[in-house]
Formats: structure tokens, sequence, C-alpha cells
């Protein structure tokens, strides 16, 4: 009997169900792994003519499978605290290569090869805009990611500084009240410059800038560098000098070049930092430009992907961006070894961007994506499949028996 097809399809479908469940069951701890389910649809055998009012008889021919659709909404984020691991969380995939071919996915569990370049785990390199001299080339070809630099960061000189300080204004005439601030040359070396302040009676300071003898090539007391005479108004603000202070350091004896410094009396909108009131001489803040040279210590991920590197001198510059590819039909995408997807025609051409710009999903640095199956989901849709197939096995068996009964009758 034909008739026997029909429940046969049903169970070769519940049965591919019953594989799709499964297989998502399976991946539930694997890393961007997407949730699958499976889409049927009816085998329609044709027309077996009208019913007495015209309409017509339309008798199906079983089921078979029309699609398989990926579940590609955003997995929970877990955080690893490594920071070569990176989650995406919003439309788009990761770019690896390997081998000559591209590949995208959605497992940022990467790790650092040999070379120091940003891998997945099974070796393909993930792929980013470089950076040259701290500035990402977004026009530029798609390259490795490095997080690994053997140069250090180069020693930038100090040109200008600033002090937040106040003086004493109850202080006997002659007190003095020292404030370190260290500057750095051009071959990253440290001075320690002091500030002296000496009051000269009410509202009027002197000040004195100092360098140790041995930083210019002498010795003894330190050497002066500079000096002029302050003065407050009623209100404990700076009078004069008014704006900046010109500090020259000539004759280093490290051989560095000779230092022209800016001492920068006013804050953010021209408020002067030094001021003078009834309240204990302290120095609360100071800031200044130079910095010693310095190598890599560590990198983060952004959300933009911006990988940043953090240097021994306190300092931090971009190694490059990890770089995001969209598609106009995820559902296109067709799945390859892992969690990894290649682009087909009916998904489309990678649309290569950056994280968090043009629709594009941002990346959460130290943490992955967790798979996004539904433990009870599954369940459920495992107990509906279990029994689809109890029932087409059901029919199979009723069919078995009227062909027999039938044989029987002929015999």
């Amino acid at each position: 009997m034909s008739a026997f097809s029909i429940p046969l399809s049903g169970l070769a479908a519940t049965s591919s169900s019953l594989n799709v469940i499964a297989n998502n069951l399976a991946n539930l701890n694997t890393d961007g792994y997407k949730d699958e389910t499976l889409s049927f649809g009816s085998v329609f055998s044709g027309l077996q003519g009208t019913s007495g009012n015209g309409d017509p008889i339309q008798i199906g021919n079983g089921v078979q499978t029309d699609s398989t659709v990926s579940n590609f909404s955003d997995g929970s984020v877990n955080s690893t605290g490594i920071p070569s691991n990176m989650a995406l969380q919003g439309n788009g995939f990761f770019i690896v290569q390997g081998n000559g071919t591209t590949e995208y996915t959605r497992n940022g569990n990467f790790t650092v090869n040999a070379q120091g370049q940003l891998t997945s785990s099974s070796g393909q390199l993930v792929m980013g805009f470089p950076a040259i001299n701290g500035v990402v080339q977004t026009s530029s070809v798609l390259a490795p990611i490095t997080v690994t630099d053997s140069s250090d960061f180069p020693a930038n000189a100090t040109t200008n500084f600033q002090m937040t300080t106040n003086l004493d204004s109850n202080t006997a005439v002659g007190t003095v009240y020292s404030a370190p601030m260290t500057v750095y040359d051009s071959l990253g070396n440290a001075h320690n410059l002091t500030i002296n302040y000496t009051n000269t009676g009410a509202n009027t300071w002197t000040y004195q800038v100092t360098i140790p003898a041995a930083d210019v090539g002498g010795a003894g007391a330190p050497v002066q560098l500079a000096t002029g005479p302050m003065t407050f108004g009623p209100n404990g603000q700076l009078t004069a000098p008014v704006g900046n202070v010109a500090i020259a350091i000539p004759g280093l004896a490290d051989g560095a070049a000779n230092m022209a410094l800016t001492w920068n009396l006013n804050g953010a909108g021209g408020t002067p930092t030094i001021t003078q009131e009834a309240a204990t001489s302290a120095t609360t803040a100071s800031t200044q430009n130079g910095y010693s040279a310095g190598s890599l210590t560590g990198y983060s991920i952004l959300p933009d992907g911006t990988v940043q590197g953090q240097f021994s001198n306190n300092q931090t510059l971009v190694l490059g961006q990890v770089a995001v590819a969209s598609f106009a039909n995820n559902q296109g995408l067709t799945q390859v070894s892992g969690s990894d997807y290649q682009a087909s025609f009916a998904s489309g051409a990678a649309v290569v961007g950056q994280a968090g710009v043009a629709g594009n999903g941002k990346i959460s640095g130290g943490s992955v994506e967790g798979s996004n199956v539904n433990l009870s989901t599954e369940f459920a849709n495992m107990i509906v499949a279990q029994q689809g197939y109890e029932a087409n096995a059901k029919v199979l068996t009723t069919l078995d028996q009227v062909s027999q009964a039938t044989l029987q009758v002929i015999s």
C-alpha cells in the first residue's frame, strides 16, 4: 500500500527533529552556539477530483523538512577575566581566517599564539583593522590582530606641569613650604624638582624652583632654575604672576636635550591653582605631561573592538581594532566546523565594519558568549517529537494490520 510512505515520512521527520534537539542539548555549554529548529512542510500529491459541490479533493502524501532555522539571539555573557576573550552582544560576527578561508563566528573564546596574534581555538587568526602609531586604519585591508609588542613605548619629555597648592595665610614671615615635582627628560630619566614657597609678608610670598646639582653636572646645593614673587588678593586668589612661569633646564648630566618647562598657574576656566587661605599648606594634586620609556604589560578590549595596550609607564596605545561582519540574511549562512559559518549566495556578502557602528553589536572584553539553547524549551520539544514518533509508528502498525487482514480476505 502506498499509504505506508506517509507514516514513514512522519517517522523520518520526527527522527530528524529529535536529532536537532539532541544536537542543541549536546551544545548547551558550547560558546557562541546558536539554537536550531526544523521547519516542516506537507508533501502534496495532487488533486483526486472534486466533491459534489465542486470543492477539490486534496490528499496529502506525508511530510518533508523545509528548512533548518537558527536562533541568532544573544546568549548569556560569561565573564572569564581572560583579556583575549570577547563576547559580541547584538548583530554581527567575528571574522577569522585560516588556510586561506574566511569564516565568521560568535565564539569569542580566543587565545594568543606564539606570534602574539589573537586566534580561535582551532588556530584561525582573528581579523581586524591595523593601527599605526596608535591610530586605527579603518580604510586598510583586514589583518591579524597582534596584542604583543616587543618595542618599548618611547619616552616623552615634560613640557608643562601644574600643581594645586594652598599656602597657609597664618604662617609667620620666613616660613618655607616645599613641594616636590617630578619631570622627565628626552631620555625618559626622572628629575625631582623642588618648589620652595617662602612667606615674605601679608599676602606675599616668593617661589624658588630648584633641581639637584648632580642632575646638571654639579655638586653641592640644589641649583636654582627660577624664582620670583607671588601676591594674593584679599580672597586668597593668586594675583601675580599671571598665567605661566617659564623654567629652563640646560646642561643635563645624562646627555638629554635641554628642557623648557611651562609651569601653568591656571586651571580650567582660568582659575589660579595656587591659593593662600587659612588652612595647612599642602599640595593636593600635580600633573605633568612627560613619562619614561615603557614596555607592554597587558591589553584590554573596548566595547568598539579597540585593542588598547597598557605599558609600564602608565601610558596606553591602541594596537588595533577587532572587525565585525554583518549579513543581509543570517539564516542563509552555511554552518561549518565548530560554531563557524561561511557566507553563501543566500546570506549575501559580508559587510565589514566596527562594533557599535551601523547596527553592529558591542563587544564585552574578558568574556565569552554562551550558548542560547533553552533547556526547558528543548525538553518540551523533545516530548512533542517523541509523541509524534509514537503516533506515526502506531499508524504504521495499524496499516500493517489492515494489509494483513486484506491479504487474508484474498486468500
